[in-house]
């Protein structure tokens, strides 16, 4: 097996990755959104550090996809293959952010329990801080950084032909689809998880799985890999 068909596996594998613990990570992370929420976490603290640190494990494979497709994408676009490396990480830097926060939310709703309850209001401000924090890394500064890398590595794609254009197609509309949904959240216009919100990443979502599978199975257009392009063309 070839490094290129090493690539095209291991980046499949973490698009997965990421996907599958960004998922699973959600219903460990239910009590975050109960309306008692600063008593509801402390009761379900092992289920918030598995939310956590699932949610971690989808930050660092999303750092990780276009890492991993950085050797190949550079000969062909080297400006905007490092480009998509730069905001991969920041994407996953926010979602860290999103990982102290619950952390954080977690270690917040334990002294408030140990305090007994009290009506206390600095308590609900910090409570309310953290999740405002961690909603906005997670559902506005991370999924547009996400946007734009993945924008940048499927424009590469589309110019290549490594994968086929529909595909990489498919992926500059639902990266774009993605952005709005971010940009909506921030000026709060919609919330985060709402029917229109769905609606607006799923079709990234499912792309990314069917890329997935084309680069665990098929893995990059092998004529175009022939062709070797020099580096920054």
């Amino acid at each position: 097996m070839d490094s290129n068909r090493k690539t095209a596996i291991i980046a499949g594998v973490l698009l997965i990755a990421a996907t599958a613990a960004s998922i699973l990570s959600s219903p460990f992370l239910t009590s975050i959104n109960s309306s008692n929420y600063l008593l509801d976490v402390s009761a379900n603290g092992n289920q918030v550090m598995v939310g956590a640190l699932l949610s971690f494990i989808a930050a660092a494979a999303s750092a990780g996809i276009a890492i991993s497709l950085y050797p190949i994408l550079r000969k062909y676009n080297e400006g905007l293959a490092l480009g998509s490396v730069g905001f991969r990480i920041i994407e996953a830097v926010f979602y860290i952010v999103g990982v102290i926060g619950l952390l954080s939310l977690l270690t917040l709703s334990q002294e408030f329990v140990k305090a007994g309850a009290p009506a206390a209001s600095y308590f609900q401000i910090l409570g309310a801080l953290i999740l405002l924090v961690r909603d906005r890394a997670g559902f506005v500064f991370g999924v547009i950084a996400f946007s734009l890398g993945a924008l940048m590595y499927y424009y590469v794609f589309y110019q290549s032909k490594l994968i086929p254009r529909w595909l990489s197609g498919w992926g500059i509309v639902g990266a774009t689809l993605c952005m709005v949904a971010g940009m909506l959240v921030m000026f709060r216009l919609i919330i985060p998880v709402s029917t229109i919100h769905i609606i607006l990443n799923l079709p990234i979502a499912v792309q990314e799985m069917v890329l997935a599978v084309w680069l665990i199975v098929k893995g990059f257009n092998p004529s175009v890999i022939a062709s070797e392009p020099h580096v920054g063309s």
